[in-house]
């Protein structure tokens, strides 16, 4: 009997290497979830904080927000407006809708009196309901 000293013929590998891929995927996930909380985020603001239940939303209404930023100028979502004319400008974005809602973003820092002389300016608009956007208070945990 004789015996053969070749090698056995190997069959084409036919898998493909996915570790590539799954680094590639991981990498992008990872720069996803680092620019997302980015990409909400408009003006820079101190929000003052408050405790009270979450409101729900409504997923096919757009709020109109206006934001007060620390040195009291004003946005109309993140778009600046002169304080003296944020009347006419909220009369112009809820003339399709009257019953848009309307919330008021203003930093800590600033006076109450602004804050009193826009909620005035939403008043002389027609804007009944208005929401002050806050952020949760931080609750102290007991030392032990």
């Amino acid at each position: 009997m004789a015996f053969s000293m070749r090698q056995p013929q190997r069959a084409a590998m036919a898998e493909i290497n996915v570790t590539p891929l799954v680094d590639v995927m991981l990498v992008l996930l990872i720069i996803f979830m680092v620019t997302a909380p980015m990409m909400q985020e408009g003006i820079n603001v101190e929000l003052p904080q408050a405790k009270a239940a979450p409101m729900e939303k409504e997923q096919e209404k757009t709020p109109l927000i206006i934001t007060v930023a620390d040195k009291g100028d004003v946005f109309l979502n993140d778009v600046a407006v002169q304080e003296d004319a944020l009347a006419e400008k909220i009369l112009e974005a809820t003339k399709d809708s009257p019953s848009k809602e309307v919330y008021l973003k203003a930093d800590k820092s600033v006076p109450y009196g602004v804050v009193v002389r826009i909620m005035a300016a939403l008043r002389n608009a027609g804007i009944t309901n208005l929401g002050m956007i806050t952020s949760p208070k931080q609750e102290l945990s007991p030392t032990k």
